[in-house]
């Protein structure tokens, strides 16, 4: 295993991977004790797609598992109540999820990664979101996996009105929706 050089800028970051997975990002202790870190990657992930990613295969591919994997991942969720199923109008084999309503109540809570941030000075926070950002993307890149990303960053996107217009699937979008994640993404 490859930790980095030391006095190299990996050197100073390989513990990063490391300390983030072993940081719960789960609400504070309201859901702690019933959702694994797997699911509330699944949840968390469903709550920020939009509807044309949130299936079953689109949550394993943005989490980098396999559908079997997420497939009990999602139905452990839909027990606890926190998503639900739904079924495609047009094609009934079609399945994807979306937040049910006691997820949104989980939702409205602060993880421990949030509370923790608060401490953090503004600039120190954006300083960090960025170089998170360009490490997923360098790594994402690498393993030539799909960035996934947000609507209204995308390519695709045509803004219109407060919502948008994706050129690529020729939808209309609402305003919640350009702010979504979306598994189509590529940059602009």
């Amino acid at each position: 295993m490859k930790i980095g050089r030391p006095g190299h800028v990996a050197g100073n970051t390989g513990a990063l991977p490391f300390a983030i997975s072993r940081t719960p990002n789960a609400p504070l202790p309201h859901l702690s004790s019933t959702v694994r870190t797997t699911q509330w990657a699944a949840f968390s992930y469903l709550a920020r797609a939009n509807r044309f990613s949130r299936s079953p295969s689109h949550v394993a591919e943005f989490m980098a598992s396999t559908r079997g994997t997420v497939s009990q991942t999602l139905k452990a969720l839909a027990r606890k109540s926190l998503i639900e199923e739904v079924r495609s109008e047009t094609d009934r084999r079609w399945i994807s999820y979306a937040v049910a309503s006691k997820g949104r109540e989980a939702l409205d809570r602060s993880t421990v990664i949030d509370a923790a941030s608060e401490n953090l000075l503004p600039s120190t926070a954006a300083s960090l979101s960025r170089g998170l950002q360009l490490l997923v993307r360098s790594a994402l890149k690498a393993g030539n996996r799909k960035p996934f990303g947000i609507c209204k960053t995308c390519r695709y996107n045509q803004p219109k009105g407060n919502g948008g217009f994706c050129l690529l699937l020729n939808e209309v979008l609402a305003p919640e929706e350009v702010l979504q994640i979306c598994c189509e993404h590529e940059d602009g």
